[in-house]
């Protein structure tokens, strides 16, 4: 394993300035963050309390970072016999570690609240992980222990130390879900992949797992993807796989599963790049996952998708696909040369292959800590190999934001951006995307825009669903479909945002972007035509100056104004660009709107009025 990853179960001191260097980018707060946070009044005084007699400290004692106040991860020495007021302390800071995690919490058994890992014996570990057990049935949930340790210091007796996921037993479909973009060249194996996760059977070299994922014929006909298409794995509260292997529909899987993995499976080939980056861009993934065939290497598209990952802030981990084609040092030369561009002075990766179990949940911890970190995991859809291995990560991966950043989106003003539109027989116009901020009921009224003209139309949402079941209340980080009856179709568009009335939203022709022109055959001038990503927005736009510049060449950065040619949208400053014409490519983010009008209701409401 890399130095800078060596972690908690990593061999060696825990002190290695590597490690340090990893823990230091963690945010105290983050879910898996062991920052290091001022502690609570009510530990200090356990922490005297138990101090360990026979211990003795020595200099090649492993540590941890200390315990963080906020987050999701708690240490405790030991739960051995506490009494009925201790023990309903315990279960009230299991509840806030739980809600820290968003129904997602880590604990450290034997592990005093300074990292130190002190150990316990095996009478003392079974008694500690009994009480945890109650505990979590007290607050309604589940543990794994995910691994176990000898802690080896100069001790006579055994020391183990143990590591425990605990999950909430679903309750209203609050289900926790991740969404990962799954990216990578033509014919690298990406929805076979995802076929042989969701339907839990393997592949039989031709490409039959992947038949239940295309959604037209043409898909069938040639194998390459090129609509994005959405696919859901589910984990229950004890860990385990909720798959369409044992579920019929998929209104079971989010019955029975407290996480849950939405895929969102994007086209390879060079073709059908626009669709590729409106993947990324609108459907706001939290984790990319870079799919490159172990005989072919790094090729086609691979590079370009890495970097558009980047470039949106995206965090990236890769799978080796096709191991079973070829042999071990084929497979090796893959790896390092994934190594090699993620080691680059433009990427500035540290890659983690992923050899075991214990591999994996250290990579799922680093992973969601330190953005640098990078795992690579080496598997095939025909033999199964490793692919165990890859599960064990996503039931182990936590969310990027924490309860705290969940609220503060809640609190503000409804905003949906609209993604999909589809006419669906006895319901009418329904259209899927993602809930920006604020919270959705059915039978919110809303208004939708802008129009052509620059105006917004007033809606009523009818009934919702996420990921193909029915749906009452929906939350800020959100995906789903929003049925909305006999709404005139026509008079939507991908890209359109559905806002509350008391938003006063900014629409806009022009904007203006910092931005940084990546690559360019010639120069990139007044006049100019791209056409502009920036969130679920897709238009060309006509470059109407660039500032204290006649013109940029590749690498360089300016601030340049654009205009929208067909209609004005809706943006907000801040808010990533990734502009494309051709091979002319370039990324930035919003610094200025210019806005046309505020809020105007369409005529022909007014005269409904």
């Amino acid at each position: 394993m890399d130095a800078r990853v060596s972690e908690l179960f990593g061999s060696g001191n825990g002190h290695s300035s590597g490690s340090q260097g990893v823990a230091s980018n963690v945010k105290p707060g983050n879910a898996f963050g062991m920052g290091i946070a001022p502690k609570k009044a009510a530990k200090s005084k356990k922490a005297k309390a138990r101090s360990f007699r026979n211990f003795k400290p020595s200099n090649n004692t492993p540590y941890l970072p200390p315990e963080a106040e906020e987050g999701n991860i708690e240490y405790k020495l030991k739960l051995v016999n506490p009494t009925q007021y201790r023990f309903e302390h315990l279960a009230t800071q299991m509840k806030w570690r739980l809600q820290e995690g968003r129904g997602e919490a880590v604990y450290q058994i034997g592990v005093e609240d300074n990292g130190m890992l002190v150990g316990l014996s095996e009478e003392d570990m079974r008694a500690s992980l009994k009480t945890l057990h109650r505990l979590a049935e007290k607050v309604g949930a589940d543990i794994t222990v995910l691994r176990e340790r000898e802690v080896d210091y100069d001790s006579d007796v055994p020391r183990k130390i143990a590591e425990v996921l605990i999950r909430k037993v679903p309750d209203d479909q609050q289900f926790l879900d991740l969404r990962v973009a799954v990216l990578g060249n033509v014919d690298s194996g990406k929805s076979t992949l995802l076929g042989v996760l969701t339907q839990g059977e393997l592949d039989n070299g031709r490409g039959r797992a992947r038949l239940n994922l295309f959604r037209h014929l043409h898909e069938i006909q040639t194998g390459r993807t090129s609509s994005i298409s959405f696919e859901i794995l589910g984990f229950n509260s004890k860990g385990e796989v909720v798959n369409y292997s044992e579920s019929r529909t998929a209104e079971e899987i989010c019955e029975s599963a407290s996480k849950m993995i939405t895929f969102i499976d994007l086209a390879g080939h060079h073709k059908y790049l626009k669709t590729t980056i409106f993947g990324l861009t609108s459907y706001c993934p939290d984790f990319a996952m870079l799919v490159v065939s172990a005989n072919t290497g790094i090729a086609g598209t691979t590079r370009e998708h890495l970097g558009l990952a980047m470039a949106l802030k995206v965090p990236i981990f890769i799978v080796i696909s096709k191991v079973d084609l070829c042999t071990r040092a084929t497979v090796e030369r893959t790896v390092r040369q994934l190594e090699r561009v993620l080691k680059q002075p433009g990427c500035n990766k540290v890659p983690m292959v992923v050899g075991s179990t214990d591999d994996a949940v250290t990579a799922a911890q680093q992973f969601a800590q330190s953005p640098n970190i990078t795992p690579i995991f080496t598997l095939s859809s025909v033999s199964g190999e490793s692919l165990d291995l890859l599960k064990v990560f996503f039931n182990i991966i936590p969310p990027l934001s924490n309860s705290k950043e969940q609220e503060e989106l809640m609190q503000q003003l409804t905003e949906f951006q609209v993604d999909e539109i589809y006419t669906v027989p006895e319901v009418g116009t329904v259209v899927g995307g993602t809930l920006y901020s604020g919270i959705c009921r059915e039978g919110d009224n809303l208004v939708v825009g802008p129009t052509d003209s620059g105006q917004f139309h007033k809606l009523t949402v009818g009934s919702i669903q996420r990921n193909r079941s029915g749906c009452r209340v929906l939350r800020a980080g959100q995906a789903a479909t929003l049925a909305l009856g006999n709404f005139d179709r026509s008079l939507l568009r991908k890209g359109m945002v559905m806002v509350s009335p008391e938003m006063d939203p900014t629409i806009c022709w022009m904007f203006e972007a910092e931005i940084v022109l990546l690559f360019h055959a010639k120069t990139f001038h007044k006049g100019f035509q791209v056409t502009v990503h920036i969130g679920n927005v897709r238009q060309t736009a006509t470059v109407e100056a660039v500032y204290g510049k006649e013109e940029l060449r590749t690498g360089e950065k300016a601030v340049v104004r654009f205009r929208f040619i067909k209609h004005p949208e809706y943006l907000k400053v801040g808010a990533k660009v990734l502009f494309r014409e051709g091979v002319t490519k370039g990324i930035g983010h919003v610094t200025k709107l210019q806005p046309i009008a505020q809020y105007q209701p369409s005529q022909s409401e007014d005269e409904e009025a």
